[in-house]
């Protein structure tokens, strides 16, 4: 595979997504630096495909990125790949409104063909190509210039590997079958609504203190108006203000600022500079949280009560037993939640529908209705079905 020098100028950038766009796929990677700032700061952009390999300076002077983000967002024939992905299709749309597409993500994919839950970069490259990958540039400043020979080597190696596994992967899945049950999954990484940054649901991130309408309206409030703060001033929410001081708020509104000096975790300035003035302001529009945007009343212990309980752990076993059956990871089946639900009587969920339906759901709606058990057989805990006695037989034995 060919190694390119590190690209610094639109025209060479241009050149290799112009070949890079001839390719069935690219493993994509990204460096980024978001401590202290609310928008990650992109700062290296790793891209291969089975031939070539180059890493991209997004911080060179007078670099155009247009190249790259066409290549993943507009160009619908080459698949992009990445190894949890998230972060990285978050800076694509944060600079263009757009995700890439169609895009694979090599973390999801291994839950469909191993248990392996959410497994790490370097894992998947020891366990796919039998080497360990040096940490080594890990944790440096990405954002420092010049870059070290040694770290474009490093994230350069992200890409390099990951065009080597996901065809492995990808070989795999066709064997198994399974690459249509990643479809969704896939989609679902891929869409735009997933990071979109809406100041107006901020608040849903943050414990409620209460139930009440009026505090939750104040919640809401001071969240989008922290949202707003820190991405005008560029910097981590936190820094603002902590989720637990904008709680206590919407709790206990102060009547004046100058009351601010008594909120726990605000300083003594609070009580006349601007940012508290605005604060003020946000407290005083609040308006009481309508009927249609109240959450949930939080579920008190089991849903069934013991019972539902015995219930909900006998599913948990079960899927236990064919995640290790059917080598696939439980968390691509369903989750604790689910499971929860569908043992208090629920039964519009994703366990019970599509592939999910066939491959665990059937069985875990079956355990629920007393059709299925558990046994042993030669030291290993399986599945046995149960036969339950017709209408006329039980008649018949009364």
């Amino acid at each position: 595979m060919k190694i390119h020098d590190l690209i610094t100028t639109t025209q060479a950038l241009a050149d290799l997504c112009a070949r890079l766009a001839k390719s069935d796929f690219v493993a994509v990677d990204t460096e980024f630096m978001r401590e202290n700032t609310y928008w990650p700061e992109l700062c290296l952009v790793q891209i291969a495909d089975a031939n070539e390999a180059a890493a991209i300076d997004p911080m060179a002077d007078g670099i155009d990125l247009a190249p790259l983000l066409d290549l993943l967002c507009e160009n619908e024939d080459v698949l992009k790949v990445f190894h949890a992905g998230g972060q990285d299709v978050e800076i694509v749309y944060n600079l263009t409104g757009k995700t890439p597409h169609p895009i694979f993500d090599t973390q999801i994919a291994m839950m469909a063909i191993s248990q392996s839950e959410q497994i790490g970069y370097s894992n998947l490259v020891e366990s796919w190509l039998g080497f360990a990958v040096d940490k080594g540039a890990r944790f440096t400043d990405w954002s420092r210039r010049p870059l070290t020979d040694r770290q474009i080597e490093y994230a350069i190696g992200d890409v390099t590997h990951l065009a080597q596994i996901f065809p492995r992967i990808l070989k795999k899945l066709f064997k198994t079958g399974r690459g249509a049950w990643l479809d969704a999954e896939m989609e679902k990484l891929a869409d735009p609504a997933n990071y979109a940054n809406d100041a107006g649901s901020a608040w849903e991130r943050i414990r409620p203190p209460s139930r009440n309408a009026a505090v939750l309206g104040r919640l809401k409030a001071l969240a989008a108006w922290r949202e707003a703060e820190a991405q005008h001033k560029n910097i981590p929410r936190g820094r603002i203000m902590r989720d637990e001081t904008l709680a206590d708020l919407a709790s206990h509104p102060p009547k004046a600022q100058a009351d601010l000096v008594k909120v726990r975790g605000l300083s003594a300035a609070w009580r006349d500079n601007d940012i508290g003035k605005r604060l003020m302001k946000a407290i005083e529009k609040a308006e009481p949280l309508s009927a249609d945007e109240m959450p949930d009343k939080p579920k008190r212990g089991a849903p069934l009560g013991k019972e539902g309980v015995l219930v909900a752990d006998l599913l948990k076993l079960l899927l236990k037993i064919r995640s290790r059956e059917i080598d696939v990871a439980a968390r691509l089946l369903t989750r604790s939640d689910e499971m929860e639900a569908l043992a208090a009587g629920v039964r519009d969920l994703p366990i019970l529908k599509g592939w999910r339906y066939e491959v665990f759901g059937k069985d875990a709606l079956d355990l629920v209705e007393g059709k299925l058990g558990f046994g042993v057989e030669k030291g290993r805990l399986v599945m046995t079905r149960i036969e339950l006695p017709a209408a006329g037989d039980e008649l018949a034995a009364e």
